[in-house]
């Protein structure tokens, strides 16, 4: 509320972005340390700043004025046959100061109508199997991804679970 009693509403935008700006570093920094904290090392497929940028990947933060308060890419998949085009999803992150805001939630849904939007027919994603990803794997579940095989050139891993999402091509 402000001084006349106004309730003031601020924006979440959601833009692609620079993954090695300092402040998106920071975030990533956080996320990989959390990942290698939970996971064994070679569980561990987040991708830092610099892999990020790297060709064939989307980034996104998600923001509030100017503070980051969450993070996602799309890597293009290698392309199957004729022109099916299928995308991984990477480094979903909010801000521990920012959970429960709904900030993966918006990311998400951005990420899938960005994929839509280029013609992707599937995605994919990684996600840990232990507790401390029971949280991303419901929000998957409740955003349609099912589990499924190891994809992409992944391979069996009790530490993971793969999850996927056919996209209707038809919808926003």
């Amino acid at each position: 509320m402000t001084d006349s009693g106004e309730e003031q509403f601020t924006m979440i935008r959601i833009d692609r972005d620079d993954p090695g700006s300092a402040d998106v570093r920071q975030l990533l920094s956080e996320h990989l340390a959390d990942m290698f904290a939970t996971s064994p090392a070679e569980s561990v497929h987040a991708l830092d700043s610099a892999a990020l940028s790297g060709p064939g990947i989307t980034f996104w933060t998600a923001r509030e004025d100017d503070e980051v308060l969450g993070c996602g890419a799309l890597k293009q998949l290698q392309q199957g046959q004729g022109e099916i085009r299928e995308g991984e999803i990477k480094s979903m992150r909010t801000a521990a100061h920012a959970r429960g805001r709904g900030i993966a939630t918006l990311l998400l849904a951005h990420i899938v109508a960005e994929a839509r939007r280029g013609g992707y027919h599937r995605l994919y994603l990684e996600t840990g199997s232990q507790d401390f990803f029971a949280p991303a794997r419901r929000l998957y579940q409740r955003h349609g991804f099912d589990v499924c095989p190891p994809f992409a050139g992944y391979g069996d891993d009790r530490n993971s679970v793969y999850m996927t999402l056919a996209l209707d091509l038809g919808r926003p």
